[in-house]
């Protein structure tokens, strides 16, 4: 009687993500089979990947690959534009950009570090953050501190300046997230939620009293980015829009600076001694942009630059790269931040933590709302507020604190699942208008 020979044992199935079991086989002189193994089977390694490799790095490198190449356009750009200026107050031809690049130097390494920190963690040092970062705040009003620009929002640290209201940023970002996360069904009542933010409003508060309305409306602009991720009422929401829009608009008639910045914008420049005055940077902006025309002038060919064109290198540097790379270039730099924005929303809509969708959320309305400030100033949407074009502009506390902010981001990005595969999110906040909740639903398709 002929026995039948059994059958061969079946392979294991590959095991998803975190771990790969690779079925090596033996080649020449490797170690012969086990005698009665089936022809060409062998051993098994078992081989851990890195959290970053064993999920989906599309979001990862997305966000981290243009954000590095806005800070490395932003190094040329600020060379371009403060190389003329730098020269005239009797510093060197690159003082501004070495400053720049100094402070890109210092963020990349943090931006990273900051890319492996776990959300557990974050959410242990907010309280402290808040802490620490209003105590900066306050020392704006101290003999440290200094003003610019009719605003007191820097303070002096021997060789060093720095502007404490990014770091209030940072700290407000970790403060929202941890908070409406943990307490979320607390939101559902004003009064807690009122208790909740009041170290937000403390905040807010101490930058209006440093006059600095424009960085004041960007903060308020994340928080409710952070309350509309966050999925709170809304009739909240409507109120918050409401009360942020009274208090704006009582603010920017509390200061001659603002009232004159304001009706030039609503009225246009009627005389030369507006021209002259408060229209003199806008319309030098507009030229700006107008003689670039198409294709631009050049690369480091602005005439604007050219002490014709104030804050060339900081709040009117999209004049400057309109100028030189014509409105191809300034579309780029538009479709760039449109790039950074949907790595937001594939990151919001693809984990399941709420503090890192919350502190996303928070993020997403600092860099995207400040970024269309700056250009809508330039553009003359909006009147003149002094807020800088994030990852581009001059300033080395913005540029750090942004790059901070966004290597949050890349930790939560690190974490999200395989495209494709089960374990991202379906349900949304109700308080997310229809089209967005169908756009990030589209995105982490």
């Amino acid at each position: 009687m002929t026995r039948t020979p059994p059958a061969p044992p079946r392979a294991r199935p590959l095991s998803p993500a975190s771990s790969t079991e690779v079925g090596l086989a033996r080649i020449g002189s490797a170690e012969a089979p086990r005698p009665g193994a089936a022809p060409g089977t062998g051993f098994r390694a078992r081989i851990s990947l890195p959290p970053a490799m064993s999920a989906d790095p599309s979001t990862y490198v997305l966000l981290a690959g243009t954000t590095l190449f806005l800070v490395v356009f932003g190094l040329v750009m600020v060379l371009s534009s403060s190389s003329v200026e730098s020269l005239a107050s009797g510093d060197t031809f690159f003082a501004a950009a070495l400053k720049q690049g100094a402070a890109a130097l210092i963020g990349l390494p943090a931006m990273f570090v900051a890319s492996t920190l776990r959300s557990s963690w974050l959410r242990k040092i907010a309280p402290w953050a808040m802490l620490v970062s209003l105590g900066m705040q306050l020392l704006v009003f101290t003999p440290l501190g200094f003003g610019y620009g009719g605003n007191r929002n820097w303070l002096s640290l021997g060789p060093v300046d720095i502007q404490p209201s990014e770091i209030v940023k940072l700290a407000v970002v970790l403060w929202l997230a941890a908070v409406l996360s943990a307490h979320r069904e607390r939101s559902t009542s004003l009064g807690r939620l009122l208790v909740m933010l009041l170290p937000v409003l403390l905040a807010i508060g101490l930058v209006l009293a440093g006059r600095d309305l424009g960085t004041a409306i960007v903060m308020m602009l994340m928080t409710f980015g952070a309350l509309l991720i966050a999925g709170v009422a809304k009739r909240y929401l409507a109120v918050a829009i409401l009360v942020c829009g009274i208090v704006a608009v009582g603010l920017s008639r509390g200061s001659e600076s603002r009232v004159k910045r304001i009706d030039s914008w609503l009225n246009g420049c009627t005389n030369s001694a507006d021209y002259l005055d408060t229209c003199w940077q806008v319309v030098h902006g507009q030229w700006a942009l107008a003689a670039g025309g198409v294709f631009g002038v050049g690369l480091g060919n602005s005439k604007a630059k050219w002490s014709w064109l104030p804050e060339a290198d900081n709040d009117f540097i999209f004049a400057v790269i309109g100028e030189e790379l014509g409105l191809i270039g300034g579309i780029v730099v538009l479709g760039l931040f449109v790039v950074i924005a949907i790595g937001f929303v594939r990151t919001i809509g693809s984990t399941r933590d709420g503090f890192a969708r919350v502190a996303t959320g928070a993020i997403m309305g600092w860099v995207l709302s400040q970024a269309l400030l700056n250009i809508g100033v330039v553009l003359s949407i909006f009147p003149v507020l002094g807020v800088p074009l994030p990852l581009i502009s001059s300033g080395g506390s913005s540029l750090f604190c942004t790059m901070v902010a966004i290597g949050i981001v890349l930790s939560f990005a690190r974490k999200l699942p395989p495209r494709g595969r089960p374990g991202a999110i379906r349900e949304l906040p109700s308080s997310l208008p229809s089209p967005v909740q169908s756009t990030v639903r589209e995105g982490i398709r």
